[in-house]
């Protein structure tokens, strides 16, 4: 099962930094249509002011050597930034790859909503436990695939 624990308090009632990493993360993922499912389970979200209005730009994205190695830069990639403050004074940012900015407006929505006590164990039980289940079950499946696909080299030691 995935780590779907979003309610870890600090300072003053705030998320706890690891606890939105997660559930950013997870929203990022998040296809359109469980954005909107998530949404929908929140009819009294508040009205809200752009900060940073969706903007597409390119980002470099870095990997590592072995997988745990040095960093090396990889190449470029498209992404989507959005940022929105509501009228309670939350600020929710939405990052998402590619170029869809209703998208990345949705996370930024959703963002803000999970730092309200008021919206965030609807939304931490429901619709973010069924994205993470998703998520893992595609990376459950993505490993087993490479496991199929593993080929095991040996070297025979010849007789003198």
């Amino acid at each position: 099962m995935p780590n779907t624990t979003f309610d870890t308090a600090h300072d003053a009632g705030s998320p706890a930094p690891q606890a939105r990493q997660r559930w950013l993360a997870l929203l990022a993922r998040a296809t359109r249509d469980e954005l909107d499912d998530a949404l929908a389970r929140c009819p009294d979200a508040p009205e809200f002011v752009w900060l940073r209005a969706p903007q597409t730009g390119l980002v470099l994205v870095q990997g590592r050597v072995g997988g745990s190695g040095d960093r090396f830069n990889l190449g470029e990639t498209t992404l989507t930034r959005c940022t929105l403050r509501q009228r309670d004074g939350v600020v929710g940012t939405g990052y998402v790859l590619g170029r869809d900015a209703e998208r990345a407006v949705r996370v930024a929505r959703l963002d803000a909503l999970m730092q309200m006590p008021q919206h965030h164990a609807t939304l931490a039980a429901g619709p973010l436990a069924a994205i993470a289940q998703r998520v893992a079950d595609a990376v459950e499946q993505a490993k087993t695939a490479t496991a199929a696909s593993r080929v095991e080299f040996f070297t025979m030691v010849r007789e003198a």
